[in-house]
């Protein structure tokens, strides 16, 4: 059993301004998981869904900083007494951001890695290995490069290798955040046998359509406390305005509608011409020898993991120097040089996008413009942040916000560009319902004022949100695109649901 008993954490931070600060994670939580039970936390991003996760698996207070009071205890021993190797033998993890918990370059070897350090026979190693690519339909990224994988594709690497250890506990960090639906199912399966198994496993997520048949009990937090509790019964009676009204996302896809607001298409196009690159392993490659998409308006990029949407993002930002042909818009021809300076793209690991040592800084620090004065940039660099919900973190340092609100930061980088192409990879990975609508009004914004945006998503309901028109690619190639209307749901649902 796992115990928390009056559990407070605050997590120690350093402003931009060099001045120490607190950001409360958990306030006064108690609460009782039995062995075996199938525990889901929501709520809002920052509600205290991670670190409560980070207290189970021992990375508070053994590697985050911060103060901690209160009892976290698994079968009557304190956590915070155990050693990390102790922990790490009872406790699996499967994090957010996948690449933060890779030590090896092949994926097959990632993938032994936690049963290997606790020093469990090879041979057991490598049936379970076959076992688990088998259950979870990934035999194809056994002996892989690591990073020639998309996200969803690391993501169900580093399930299996929880699967290879197979502890006792496990616990997940929004794991479905870069998965698309086929894969999404695989995992449930993988979740549900691991609950047969008789797993205790706790997973913190925003998508709940997957988890509704495996849940015993889902657990709603806000500011850092427990606010409400429901027990499966309750999930399965619970109608899509009644998650609406508690700001959770929809336990039934069955029940999302379309909103049925296209954007105001202009007669201008973007024209892909002879649009072709081609990794070094000659595997994976993008291939569209002609493709026209409306100006204005939301276009969704869509399809499996690894189909190349990624890929097909880089190359519309001028990111790959190999990439061959050009987009044509409005009179005027893109090469990859050309897409560099008028394309913005925000990234599926945001990560890799935010350098400076505050929210503020890091929005105006995508404002070129050398007409606009520090105190113009700084003014429309709030205006944005207020927009979406990050007004409280003008002078916190990026890294110390969660998964949704560095997500929302480099959005908000994003629209400061002001460039007339603007690529989303993924802009919902990590967020609650709130957020997520508040991402696809804001993407809306920028369709009115003229914006032309590409969205990568394997998020059904967000593209019903606000999308207008889709690319279908797969392996590369583009296997359809047309507008989004009542007719053409049928086909986006039977793909993603």
């Amino acid at each position: 059993m796992i115990e928390f008993s009056n559990v407070t954490f605050k997590y120690n931070v350093t402003g931009a301004n060099g001045e120490k600060d607190e950001i409360c994670g958990l306030h006064d939580v108690n609460c009782c998981i039995d062995k075996g039970e199938f525990i889901v936390l929501t709520g809002g991003s920052g509600c205290g869904k991670t670190t409560f996760i980070r207290l189970i698996n021992g990375l508070i207070p053994h590697f985050y900083d911060g103060c901690l009071s209160g009892d976290i205890t698994m079968d009557g021993t304190k956590i915070g007494e155990m050693s990390i190797s102790d922990i790490s033998s009872r406790v699996g993890s499967v994090f957010q951001n996948p690449r933060s918990q890779f030590f090896n370059v092949n994926t097959t070897d990632e993938i032994a890695f936690a049963a290997e350090n606790q020093q469990r026979k090879p041979e057991l190693i490598v049936d379970r290995i076959g076992k688990i690519a088998r259950s979870m339909r990934i035999e194809k990224l056994l002996d892989r490069n690591i990073f020639e994988l998309s996200g969803g594709e690391k993501q169900l690497v580093a399930c299996a290798g929880i699967g290879v250890l197979s502890p006792d506990i496990i616990v997940l960090d929004e794991p479905s955040s870069n998965l698309d639906h086929s894969a999404m199912r695989y995992l449930s399966e993988i979740l549900g046998s691991w609950k047969k198994e008789g797993k205790t496993i706790i997973i913190a997520e925003h998508r709940l359509f997957y988890l509704k048949d495996l849940a015993d009990r889902m657990i709603i937090m806000e500011n850092g406390t427990m606010i409400r509790e429901f027990d499966s019964d309750d999930l399965k009676s619970m109608s899509y305005d009644d998650t609406l009204k508690l700001g959770m996302r929809s336990l039934s896809l069955d029940s999302v509608s379309y909103s049925g607001k296209p954007g105001v298409l202009r007669s201008e196009a973007l024209s892909f011409h002879d649009f072709r690159f081609e990794y070094k392993d000659k595997k994976h490659s993008i291939d569209i020898s002609g493709l026209e998409v409306p100006a204005g308006c939301v276009t969704a990029i869509i399809g499996h993991n690894g189909a190349g949407k990624s890929t097909f993002a880089r190359n519309i930002c001028g990111l790959e120097k190999k990439c061959r042909g050009y987009i044509e818009y409005l009179d005027n021809r893109w090469w990859h040089k050309d897409r560099l300076h008028n394309c913005y793209m925000i990234m599926q690991d945001v990560n890799h996008q935010l350098f400076t040592e505050s929210v503020e800084d890091e929005v105006m620090l995508s404002m070129t413009d050398g007409d606009m004065s520090e105190e113009d940039k700084r003014e429309r660099a709030r205006d944005i942040l207020d927009k979406l919900d990050l007004s409280k973190y003008y002078e916190t340092h990026p890294m110390a916000l969660s998964g949704g609100q560095k997500q929302r930061v480099a959005i908000a980088s994003g629209i400061a560009s002001e460039k007339p192409v603007i690529v989303f990879d993924e802009p919902t990975s990590g967020l609650d319902l709130f957020h997520m609508e508040q991402v696809a009004e804001v993407i809306e914004d920028l369709v009115r004022i003229g914006k032309n945006v590409f969205v990568i998503t394997h998020d059904y309901e967000f593209i019903l949100k606000c999308c207008d028109y889709i690319i279908h690619l797969e392996n590369g190639i583009v296997k359809g695109s047309y507008m989004l209307d009542d007719d053409s749901i049928c086909k986006i649902k039977e793909f993603m649901c």
